[in-house]
């Protein structure tokens, strides 16, 4: 199976410290963030490995991975992003991971072992991370709601309890073929702006929406962790 990293945006939030280099590349314990994906990935079987580079491309080139350049970094989203590889997500599945994300191999394994066209991770465990990553963690959560057997009903929506949240999304997914085709269909049906500005969440919400591919979480509850601030980066230490 092949994996596509997505790191293409600049990750402003991360202020000085994506000045001079790729969200992907900042360290935490030591390696960088990109180094923690690619040895999660490894270890979990995979050794056909892609990048989507945007900001600072030049800095990524001696990683020894396929390149996908998105040239409208700068103007576009993560879908777009994603997009730009479109020639691996229509050849076979593909685990498909954030760069600013770190992530045991058994979270790559749980995907691997799927047989739905669109597949994703979830931590339902998030409300302690959140809590402390944001005091108040309904002030950057999202709406994520299952059904019994575990397939995304809901995503990407302000929360107003708790209770409204089943799953911290991770930022880690499974596409197959057909899985892609859907969201290439409706990418397809927008106007460019909006295309432009898709942003993943969204972009599967659309997909529950409108009813042709269902998507699957599954649970994941090991290590990990999203790397938004410096902030973060001193939590996870």
């Amino acid at each position: 199976m092949k994996a596509i990293i997505l790191a293409a945006g600049r990750g402003s939030r991360m202020k000085s410290l994506t000045d001079e280099r790729p969200k992907c590349m900042v360290e935490l314990r030591g390696k960088t963030l990109l180094a923690w994906q690619l040895a999660a990935l490894r270890e979990a079987g995979i050794d056909e490995i892609a990048i989507v580079t945007g900001y600072k491309r030049e800095l990524l080139a001696e990683q020894g991975l396929l390149e996908f350049h998105n040239p409208r970094w700068a103007q576009t989203n993560m879908v777009s992003s994603l997009a730009c590889a479109e020639s691996w997500l229509q050849d076979g599945p593909c685990i498909v991971s954030y760069s600013d994300i770190f992530y045991t191999p058994a979270a790559v394994r749980s995907l691997m072992s799927s047989t739905d066209a669109l597949a994703i991770t979830h931590d339902p465990n998030w409300l302690a991370l959140w809590t402390e990553r944001f005091g108040d963690p309904l002030l950057d959560a999202e709406t994520f709601r299952l059904t019994p057997g575990g397939a995304l009903v809901e995503i990407g929506s302000k929360p107003t309890s708790v209770e409204d949240v089943q799953g911290q999304y991770m930022g880690l997914l499974r596409f197959t073929p057909e899985g892609w085709a859907e969201i290439a269909r409706l990418r397809c049906a927008m106007p460019p702006e909006e295309r432009d500005k898709a942003h993943m969440t969204g972009t599967l919400q659309q997909v529950i929406d409108a009813g042709r591919v269902p998507i699957q979480a599954f649970a994941y509850n090991g290590e990990w962790g999203e790397v938004d601030s410096a902030e973060d980066l001193h939590l996870y230490q």
